[in-house]
């Protein structure tokens, strides 16, 4: 594959920008450069290199171009199912983030008792 000067000038950003375990396969030499950069694309959470490997992988053509949205809507339904809920509650004008409680399924709620001044009400 043959780099372009903006391609080239994207890999050195991404070089400056990933951690130091990332570093040493981040090289123009690397020929499983892009495969590489696209995995670390979904676990990267610095939203500037996520763009900047984007971009590198728009401007590489059509395989990598794909692969990228292919994986990435395969991570996404991942996360969202192992991603706890987040709800937003408001105490004496403070906000907070918290895990909502499990969803309870049917047979939950018709066993569930209520207690009303410590009696038990069914």
């Amino acid at each position: 594959m043959q780099y372009t000067k903006p391609m080239i000038e994207l890999v050195f950003e991404i070089r400056r920008r990933v951690p130091a375990d990332v570093k040493p396969s981040v090289k123009l030499a690397n020929p499983e450069l892009l495969d590489e950069l696209a995995d670390y694309h979904h676990r990267c959470r610095d939203v500037i290199c996520q763009t900047l490997i984007k971009e590198l992988l728009q401007l590489a053509g059509d395989p990598w171009d794909h692969a990228l949205s292919d994986a990435k809507q395969q991570a996404e339904e991942a996360q969202a199912a192992a991603r706890p809920r987040k709800i937003t509650k408001v105490y004496r004008g403070q906000v907070t983030l918290e895990e909502s409680p499990p969803k309870n399924s049917d047979e939950d709620k018709s066993r569930r008792k209520r207690v009303y001044r410590g009696q038990v009400i069914e």
